[in-house]
């Protein structure tokens, strides 16, 4: 058993597959920074575990015995507020990503990602952001679109440009820096420099936040209002006075 030192971060693993716990108990001992305090191989002791040994993170496993991910999600005591849940899953619903966020989770990371991925998904929960893979963004983006999550409206652009909302726009549609830089004939420098406007500006700290931001708050919807007036106006005769 590794030693555990004073800065590791400190993980409890719920899955109840033994192959996969020992799989990546040992990625994670051999990464270095990360301690596995326990295993769980279903979701009642999972609840147990976390009440015991109180770790830094969860990885929870969506689908397991006597209760599944979003169960123990929904269970987890207010008293661990701390805890940082990152839900691991071979496969999700859309609206399983969304009920999952809400519930506190921090994180949702493919089984199938690479080892990397999951030790930076570890390290970017733990400094306070959000982690939802590339490919699931769109997914999330488009639930939290639909009618049963819409907001009941706004009219601020939270001081944003004309170009930092056409940016927000291309994230939600998930286009990275390359193609959004592409998109509006512009550097990925500037790019860069657009995005960390807007995120100081909205008080994210990365690319879901923002689209969960943007759409919660319509911002989206004000970009798609303000091009159908301009088409009507620019199509529209003009009328002499």
């Amino acid at each position: 058993m590794a030693v555990s030192k004073p800065q590791d971060i400190q993980i409890l693993i719920a899955d109840d597959h033994s192959i996969f716990r020992d799989g990546l108990r040992k990625l994670l001992e051999a990464e270095g920074g990360f301690i596995v305090v326990g295993e769980a191989t279903n979701g009642e002791e999972a609840l147990n575990l976390v009440r015991e040994l109180r770790p830094d993170v969860l990885l929870l496993d969506i689908s397991m015995p006597r209760l599944n991910g979003l169960e123990v999600l929904r269970r987890l005591p207010k008293s661990t507020s701390s805890l940082h849940t990152i839900l691991l899953t071979a496969s999700i619903e859309k609206s399983e990503i969304v009920e999952a966020l809400l519930l506190g989770a921090r994180g949702i990371v493919p089984k199938q990602s690479a080892s990397q991925m999951l030790f930076k998904s570890i390290r970017s929960v733990m400094a306070g952001e959000f982690w939802v893979s590339r490919d699931m963004v769109s997914d999330l983006v488009e639930t939290l679109r639909g009618p049963a999550m819409a907001g009941p409206g706004a009219s601020k652009t939270f001081g944003l440009t004309r170009r930092e909302l056409e940016v927000i726009a291309a994230v939600v549609d998930g286009q990275v820096n390359k193609d959004i830089a592409q998109t509006f004939h512009i550097s990925e420098y500037t790019v860069k420099h657009h995005l960390t406007r807007i995120f100081d500006k909205l008080g994210v700290s990365n690319r879901v936040e923002l689209a969960m931001f943007a759409i919660n708050h319509d911002l989206i919807k004000q970009m798609d209002d303000n091009r159908v007036v301009e088409e009507h106006s620019a199509s529209s005769p003009e009328t002499k006075r």
